[in-house]
Order: C-alpha cells, then sequence, then structure tokens
C-alpha cells in the first residue's frame, strides 16, 4: 500500500471521525457526576448512622461486644463472648481505644454484667464510649456500600451501580444495624465482598481468589452464623476459576480449580486463626461460663473444624442456645418456639416496599438476561443459602441475621436497569425514590421501620418485638421525656436491655415487684414487654390509660 494510501486509511475525514470521538469521550462533568453521586448518597447514610448513634443508648447485645473488645486491649485475652470470635470485637476495638476508657482488669464476674460493669462502675461516660464504639462499625458499613456500587457497575454499569448504592444507602435495616457496635453488618458485608471477588476472579483469577478467601475468612471471624456460605464460595471458586480457564485442556482446568479452592480454603482458615493470635498470641483459653458438652453430628462438626479450641467451645455454645425454649412474637401472637416462616414475614413487615419490588425483578432479570446469567449464583446462591439456614434458628428475634439480603439482592436490583424497555429506567427510578423517602420519613427512628402497608414505625410493636423494634436503644429519649413532661411524677419501670435506667437519670420501681393497688402514677413498659405481657403486667396494662410513646419502642400509660 502505498503512502498516500495509508493516510488515507489511517486519517479520519474531517468532521467525522473526530467528532465521533469526542462525542464518545465523556466530558469532564460527567465524569465527575458518577463520584460525586456516590460521595452524596454515602456522605447522607453517615450522616443518619451517626445522629442514630450519637441518639440511642446500648442495645442489648453492644455492652458484651464493647466490653469485650476492651478486654482484648488490655491483654486479657479471650475470656469473654466466645459464641462470637474476636474479628467484628477488633473492628469496636478500634473505636473503644480511641474513647479510651477506664478498663476494670480485676472483673471476673458472669458475662451478663461485663458490658453494664465496663459502661456503668467503671468511671467511664457511656455517651461517649458506645459512639467512638459504633463509629469503625459505620465506617465499614459504608465501605461495604462502595462494594455494593462497584459489585452493580461491573455487572450492568455505572447507572446500575449508583441505583444498587442508593437502595443500599436507604435501606431501613442497614442504617439501622450499621449503627451499631454489633457483628451482623460486618459479617454480611465481608460475604458480599468475598462473592464481588470472586466474580472479578473470572477475568484474573490469581489476584481475586487469595482476595476472596481472605474476605470469606473475615465472614468467619466476625459470626459463625457465616458457615454455611463456607460450600457456596468454594463452589463459586470452582466456577470462576474454570471460567477463567477456557482453552485450556480439561485435566489443566480441574487442577486450577483444586488449587484455587485450596487458597481460598487456607487464606480463610489463616484470617480465623489470625484474629485469635492477634487478642492472645498464646491462644490461651479459659471460659467465664460453662462450656456444654454436645454430642452427634454437631459435636463432630465442632471438632472438626480447623480452627483454634475457642471457636469449636463458642461453636457449642451456640448450639446450646439453639436448644432454648426462646419465645417469640408475630402479628400478635406469643409463641414458643420457632416458626420457620418468621424471618420472611418479617422482611415482609419491615423491608420498603419499592425495595421489595426491585429485589424480585432483579433476581428475576439476573436469571431472564442472557449477559447477567452468569452473575446469577454469585448474588442469588449465597443469598438463598443463609436465607435458608438463618430460617432454621431457634432465635426469631428480627431480621438483624438476614442483613446479607439488603446487600447481595440490592445488587440484583441495580440490574433491572439493563431491562430495554421504555419505561424500565423511570419505573425503577421512581421505585428507588420511594423507598428514599420511606426511609427518610423514619429518621432518626430507624430500629422500629415497617413499611407503609403495616402502619409504618409507630405500628411496628403490634406485630414484631426484640431488636426490629424494642433493643433498649430509647432509654436515652425516655429519661429527657420523663423530664420534660412528668417531673416529680411517681415513675414505674419495665425496661428491657442492657442499659441502666439510673445513670440516664430515671429514677423508677418495678411495678411487678409491688402490689397491684399501690401502682399508681407513670407507668413505663418497653414494646417487646407489652406483646409478651402476662401475669400482674398483663393486668396492670390493661387497667392502664395509653398517654404517651417514646421513639416507638416505649409505652408510657397513666395508671
Amino acid at each position: 500500500m502505498m503512502a498516500s494510501e495509508q493516510q488515507t486509511v489511517l486519517d479520519p475525514a474531517p468532521g467525522s471521525g473526530t467528532r465521533d470521538d469526542e462525542r464518545r469521550r465523556p466530558r469532564p462533568a460527567r465524569r465527575w457526576a458518577a463520584p460525586l453521586l456516590v460521595f452524596v448518597l454515602l456522605a447522607q447514610m453517615a450522616a443518619v448512622m451517626v445522629t442514630t448513634a450519637v441518639q440511642q443508648t446500648p442495645t442489648i447485645d453492644e455492652p458484651v461486644y464493647v466490653a469485650t473488645a476492651a478486654e482484648y486491649l488490655h491483654g486479657q485475652g479471650i475470656r469473654y463472648n466466645p459464641e462470637h470470635p474476636p474479628l467484628g470485637k477488633l473492628v469496636i476495638a478500634v473505636g473503644v481505644a480511641l474513647a479510651d476508657p477506664h478498663v476494670d482488669t480485676s472483673y471476673d464476674g458472669p458475662q451478663i454484667g461485663l458490658g453494664p460493669h465496663l459502661l456503668y462502675a467503671s468511671g467511664n461516660d457511656p455517651w461517649q464510649l458506645m459512639f467512638w464504639a459504633r463509629l469503625p462499625v459505620i465506617v465499614l458499613t459504608l465501605l461495604f456500600g462502595l462494594v455494593v456500587f462497584a459489585f452493580a457497575r461491573d455487572l450492568a454499569g455505572t447507572m446500575a451501580g449508583l441505583a444498587a448504592l442508593a437502595l443500599y444507602a436507604f435501606s431501613p435495616d442497614l442504617v439501622a444495624h450499621g449503627s451499631l457496635a454489633t457483628l451482623d453488618v460486618p459479617t454480611a458485608g465481608f460475604l458480599l465482598t468475598s462473592a464481588w471477588l470472586l466474580w472479578r476472579a473470572r477475568a484474573r483469577p490469581r489476584l481475586y481468589v487469595p482476595l476472596a478467601g481472605l474476605a470469606l475468612g473475615a465472614a468467619l471471624a466476625t459470626k459463625m452464623s457465616a458457615l454455611p456460605a463456607v460450600p457456596v464460595m468454594l463452589g463459586l471458586t470452582a466456577l470462576s476459576v474454570w471460567s477463567a480457564g477456557r482453552g485450556a485442556d480439561t485435566r489443566r482446568r480441574l487442577l486450577r480449580v483444586l488449587g484455587a479452592a485450596a487458597v481460598v480454603t487456607v487464606a480463610a482458615i489463616a484470617v480465623v486463626w489470625a484474629s485469635y493470635l492477634v487478642v492472645d498470641p498464646r491462644l490461651r483459653w479459659t471460659s467465664q461460663d460453662q462450656v456444654p458438652v454436645v454430642h452427634g453430628l454437631k459435636g463432630t462438626l465442632a471438632d472438626l473444624l480447623p480452627f483454634p479450641q475457642a471457636y469449636a467451645d463458642g461453636m457449642r455454645i451456640q448450639f446450646r442456645f439453639e436448644n432454648y425454649p426462646w419465645e417469640g412474637f408475630l402479628f400478635g401472637r406469643v409463641y414458643t418456639g420457632h416458626l420457620w416462616y418468621y424471618l420472611p414475614a418479617a422482611l415482609l413487615v419491615k423491608t420498603p416496599l419499592g425495595l421489595l419490588a426491585l429485589w424480585a425483578a432483579g433476581a428475576v432479570v439476573v436469571v431472564a438476561v442472557r449477559r447477567l446469567r452468569p452473575a446469577a449464583p454469585y448474588l442469588l446462591v449465597p443469598a438463598g443459602v443463609l436465607l435458608a439456614s438463618a430460617m432454621t434458628g431457634a432465635r426469631d428475634f428480627g431480621t438483624r441475621y438476614t442483613l446479607f439480603l439488603p446487600m447481595f439482592l440490592t445488587v440484583a436490583a441495580g440490574c433491572v436497569l439493563t431491562v430495554r424497555r421504555r419505561r424500565a429506567p423511570a419505573v425503577t427510578a421512581a421505585l428507588v425514590l420511594f423507598v428514599a423517602v420511606s426511609s427518610l420519613r423514619t429518621f432518626p427512628y430507624y430500629l422500629p421501620y415497617s413499611n407503609e402497608a403495616f402502619g409504618g414505625p409507630a405500628r411496628t410493636h403490634l406485630r414484631l418485638h426484640d431488636s426490629n423494634v424494642d433493643w433498649g436503644q430509647d432509654l436515652g429519649r425516655l429519661a429527657d421525656r420523663l423530664r420534660e413532661r412528668y417531673p416529680d411524677e411517681r415513675i414505674w419501670l419495665v425496661y428491657k436491655g442492657s442499659g441502666l435506667p439510673s445513670a440516664y437519670g430515671i429514677e423508677a420501681s418495678d411495678p411487678r415487684e409491688a402490689p397491684v393497688d399501690d401502682v399508681r402514677g407513670v407507668l413505663v413498659v418497653s414494646d417487646s414487654s407489652v406483646a409478651k405481657a402476662k401475669g400482674r403486667l398483663a393486668e396492670l396494662i390493661d387497667s392502664s390509660r395509653p398517654i404517651d410513646e417514646v421513639g416507638h419502642s416505649i409505652m408510657i400509660y397513666r395508671r
């Protein structure tokens, strides 16, 4: 080819290809639009979580995690809370270290008293300590939001990532539990991160397979409820490496699959061991509570796990919890035991209606759309297996056991934007806006949220209890209300929580310990206690007049 012909081929004609390239090249404003929206969504989520964290008193589970984290910082080893591995509490310990509380290292009492002793009997400010303990979980929750965005963007583009992030940022359950020093959000987020990294391993297995193993190990080192995800993640590892090996012979692909599964397994085990070694390099283990003897398949499973002895004993304690005759409450019914449909019913109440619709649509889309179908196992299988496992649990306490759903299914929901229908973007945007409005309307009372079909947060206590509504979070608000509206009145209190009422200025008596006729004045009862009231408490409530409520979690009566 002559030089003139080469010039004709290589140089676009003036006004044609150059203009096309300019149109394809993102303008500076467009280039910054997506990062700016990501920042705005996460900033508003951070603002509501920090506000919630500042206003709430300790929930039932938080004090033991915070106090155990303080024990770790002071070299006390693994003595308390063995039923949960250390990593999540090490995250909380970052905030506890910043708060620098006084820790009574001589305390040798039962686990149930450890948290109250640190918060109220050791000269610490419980408000300040709880805020700093919650802060690392807030930061981690925001980082998992970036994973949601990146996962959905990888699957269906930037707009899908933004839609998924918006649904994540406005999820009432994630805001509620992401602002607490608990372990549910970290566990779910680490599992989502592992699934996302395995999806990316389809293109670069050498980089992402080890990282996925580390993320899986982080979940296992945070909460034992992540164990059912292990075979799922190993299966996804095999799927990713097999897909990445196209062009190689079958024998070589199988060897790569086995090698990758081994890498994930070793990495996960290493993270669990590392979390224990950080707490105590000598792995000393002395339980303050009796470790039960577990026989049969469960006992064998605990013995076979390649983890420290404290992990196995923690599993045995968890198995003991599963044998307790727990009392539940669902749609006005008090029952003993477990209902297999409890979690689906609770999710129906506590998930925004727009989010329910987009979850369902997203699940259909990732299965029906050909280019998204390979992602279905990475999103739907982990969510399905973890939900099935949670539904077999004996403790019907709340949707906090299913926080992986607002993560995995929200990524799928963002993929709805790939549907090539004229109205699909507009309908998706309307549903996302509906979720945002529903979420913001409940501010700052996210724990008792329920959607509009069930009357909103003011009526959640009629259908659910415990961490769905009343987890002890409103003791401080109650103190303010009593000072403002009921000064100098006799207060009778039935409070369900780990907080100490007198530490917040509440001087009250227990009405269950006094003759019924002597109970006169203001009767205050936590909603979970109202829901399951019987005997003398039921008689007192029935003969009283409701006059007020606090945070949609505590009822105030006049008697």
